[in-house]
């Protein structure tokens, strides 16, 4: 199954557990990525979150319950996930902009969001800079942050609190790489909680080094992986977005190639190019 494919496999699961609960676990393994990467893919694709995606679903199928059948609104606001009339009425109104009680008037207009599929479309010939990258394990240390993102945003508080003095202190650890030299950004999906079963994203600023983390700093070792190595170039931080963005809804639906679980890479090459290391392998 191709990643289009899997995406829409994903995207029907979640259709038919619009009115139950939702395991955003399962749909991601369906979709073959982690729920991190699947519903940052869903949002590059869809252009909206998931969240507000499965949200805009269950108020369309909510309207048409109570527009074609003698139903309670309490028990329809139930049904999709609202646990009282007066949420399910605000956000209702806030979709439709008519109250639910209102839907069988006469004249009475409502919004209605189809189910969402995704095609390959072609959107021009704009080139995109990569190249393969075969490396064998190496250690990291440095900075490390633990965050449980929403709908795949992602907002480390490392990137405002680090120091000049913290940089400098990296740079003494580092080691001499041709291929990760200076200060990189690492991103790795775990699982934490007493169950292993909460999945969140520990985040690295660090160095690759061959030395001891000290005991302020955290140590990562990366094992011999793929990597699918991507430039993007021009005006920061637009043009690492953009980059971000292709590389989800351009690269991995056509190139043949799936996400691993290994850590993502952002490298800085200078004020206008930066290196965005995704580490794949063949479907």
């Amino acid at each position: 199954m191709d990643t289009l494919d899997s995406l829409n496999a994903a995207i029907n699961y979640i259709e038919e557990h619009l009115d139950n609960e939702i395991n955003y676990q399962q749909a991601a393994q369906i979709a073959c990525f982690s729920e991190h990467h699947f519903k940052r893919m869903f949002s590059f694709l869809a252009g909206i979150p998931l969240s507000e995606y499965v949200r805009r679903r269950r108020l369309t199928l909510a309207a048409l319950e109570l527009r074609d059948n003698n139903k309670k609104v309490i028990d329809v606001a139930l049904k999709y996930g609202y646990l009282s009339p007066d949420s399910f009425s605000r956000a209702f109104q806030e979709l439709h902009h008519t109250l639910p009680s209102r839907v069988k008037q006469t004249g009475v207009s409502l919004k209605a969001y189809p189910p969402i599929s995704f095609q390959i479309s072609i959107k021009g010939d704009v080139e995109m800079k990569y190249r393969f990258v075969e490396k064998d394990s190496f250690h990291v240390v440095g900075y490390k942050e633990v965050m449980q993102p929403e709908n795949g945003d992602f907002n480390p508080t490392l990137w405002s609190t680090l120091t000049d003095e913290d940089y400098a202190n990296l740079e003494m650890l580092r080691s001499e790489d041709v291929d990760l030299s200076g200060v990189l950004n690492i991103t790795v999906n775990t699982c934490h909680g007493p169950d292993q079963s909460e999945e969140a994203l520990e985040y690295y600023i660090a160095v690759v080094t061959d030395q001891v983390a000290p005991a302020h700093l955290a140590a990562l070792e990366i094992p011999k992986q793929q990597w699918a190595v991507f430039d993007a170039e021009g005006e920061m931080p637009d043009a690492l977005t953009n980059t971000w963005s292709r590389i989800y809804t351009d690269w991995f639906p056509t190139s043949g190639y799936e996400l691993t679980e290994a850590p993502e890479i952002v490298k800085n090459v200078d004020d206008t190019k930066i290196e965005i290391w995704i580490p794949v392998q063949k479907g």
